[in-house]
């Protein structure tokens, strides 16, 4: 399979032949992995019982997933990627704030992965071979897995979607093998281990899991619905079967793991860590399926992680490749795994990225999706090229390249934000008057987007009919 040339230019029609039941492979064979399987630990973790943490987890996913599905159906008119896109609202240079939090998203969540991928193979193969864990062990299972990370990410789309379709079947298989196998040790209480709730109340603690494990899952997204919906034909397939594998995708890719992550955690007592209590927990035949599991899934959801953040910096670096952006993001999260694997604890780092990158990418995401409501999804694809073609003007230059309205929103929606947060570490001043629970999420975007209808009441800029890229009607849908 040859290597994907395109970075974020527009897609040719001739080349879009993907379609939603591509969406939801790859949305679902992506995420089967424990870096979203390790997010389902964090409500137990949290001091809350089985009902508590499966709630919070399904109520958080349903949200984010109703606030961030739509953002497909832009990419599927633009024929790029979600950030490129966004210079519609925020200008053609403006769009590097998307592309700044786009690469800060897929960072952290590809070192989360390949952290906790490699600590379950550590674990695993102690039991297995008697592999010390020890300093060189962790560095050399990182290394591989960031390896065959780069390799997938470098080739681009069709090799990940094509890693995709097998890991959805591989990876639900492994993950039923792994319900039978904790299913004796599985309990509904909560841990004792966990020392009750960790903000000292029922209610602040279920919503701080609801943030933190379920809303934080489709978020992540934000940036990245793009890069697969860029490739789907809106002159093929309707935006409503698209939104449909979306929500589909989404809903089932995040749950499903994050769930598995929840269950065994009861199972396997799994109150202060995630990766050591799964791997001693486990029954003898079930450590080579999770070896399987730990090292073919991270690569699977780290290889797509490290495709959009290779897009991102090549959106921040035109002159630089698609190939090369990749290669240099990916040293990047290398280092970030080593640094989370020393210097702090996984609830902790967990916890305090995926509130801050919430708080931060909110308002970008209402903003982005207000600007595609006012246009009704009317775009100038070839206006939203000027930056990568190192030029100046169009219908989406505004001041410089930047619109000042929809830039001042997002930070006053992204500042909010983070005096809103709760984190282990630090409190931020706005809490106390949210009762000191975490509403970081809801302020951000709230203010985010009120600030911009306010600045900005209508839409300054439309294409012109001539230069303006829509979706077609849809010759022929495709059930999903």
């Amino acid at each position: 399979m040859p290597m994907e040339q395109r970075g974020v230019d527009t897609i040719p029609e001739e080349e879009r032949t993907s379609g939603p039941r591509d969406l939801v492979s790859i949305l679902l064979g992506s995420n089967l992995c424990l870096g979203v399987i390790v997010f389902g630990w964090l409500p137990p973790s949290f001091g809350l019982d089985w009902w508590a943490s499966v709630s919070s987890i399904v109520v958080g996913t349903v949200a984010g997933t109703a606030l961030t599905a739509p953002l497909a159906l832009i990419s599927l008119r633009t024929a790029t990627n979600l950030s490129t896109s966004s210079g519609a609202q925020f200008g053609v240079r403006g769009r590097l704030v998307g592309s700044v939090v786009g690469l800060l998203l897929a960072l952290g969540y590809t070192a989360l992965t390949v952290w906790i991928g490699g600590d379950v193979m550590v674990g695993v193969l102690g039991r297995l071979f008697g592999l010390p864990a020890s300093g060189v062990s962790y560095g050399v299972v990182y290394g591989l897995l960031a390896a065959a990370t780069v390799a997938g990410a470098v080739y681009g789309y069709r090799v990940l979607l094509a890693m995709s379709r097998i890991l959805a079947v591989g990876m639900t298989a492994l993950l039923l093998l792994g319900v039978i196998a904790y299913a004796p040790h599985f309990t509904t209480q909560a841990l004792p281990e966990a020392g009750g709730y960790l903000l000292g109340g029922f209610w602040p603690t279920w919503l701080l899991a609801t943030v933190a494990a379920g809303l934080s899952g489709p978020i992540a997204f934000i940036t990245l619905l793009g890069d697969y919906t860029r490739y789907i034909s809106p002159a093929r397939h309707s935006s409503r079967r698209v939104l449909h594998a979306t929500w589909l995708g989404l809903i089932l890719g995040l749950l499903v793991p994050q769930l598995f992550g929840t269950f065994t955690s009861y199972a396997a007592r799994a109150a202060l860590d995630y990766a050591g209590p799964l791997v001693d927990a486990s029954p003898a035949w079930y450590l080579p399926p999770l070896l399987l599991a730990a090292s073919a899934g991270s690569v699977g959801n780290a290889g797509l992680m490290l495709y959009s953040m290779g897009l991102d910096l090549d959106a921040i670096l035109p002159r630089a490749s698609r190939a090369r952006a990749t290669c240099a993001v990916a040293v990047v999260a290398t280092v970030c795994v080593f640094v989370g694997h020393y210097a702090s604890t996984a609830q902790d780092a967990m916890t305090s990225f995926v509130l801050l990158l919430t708080a931060v990418g909110t308002p970008w995401a209402v903003i982005t999706l207000i600007g595609f409501v006012r246009c009704r999804g009317v775009y100038d694809a070839d206006a939203l090229q000027v930056f990568n073609r190192r030029a100046k003007g169009g219908v989406y230059w505004y001041r410089s390249g930047w619109n000042i309205p929809a830039t001042v929103s997002w930070t006053l929606g992204a500042t909010v934000g983070l005096l809103a947060v709760s984190l282990p570490s630090h409190e931020g001043p706005l809490l106390g008057l949210t009762g000191g629970v975490d509403c970081s999420f809801l302020l951000s975007g709230l203010v985010g987007g009120v600030a911009y209808a306010l600045l900005q009441p209508r839409a300054q800029s439309q294409p012109s009919p001539g230069a303006a890229f829509s979706a077609r009607p849809a010759l022929e849908d495709e059930a999903v």
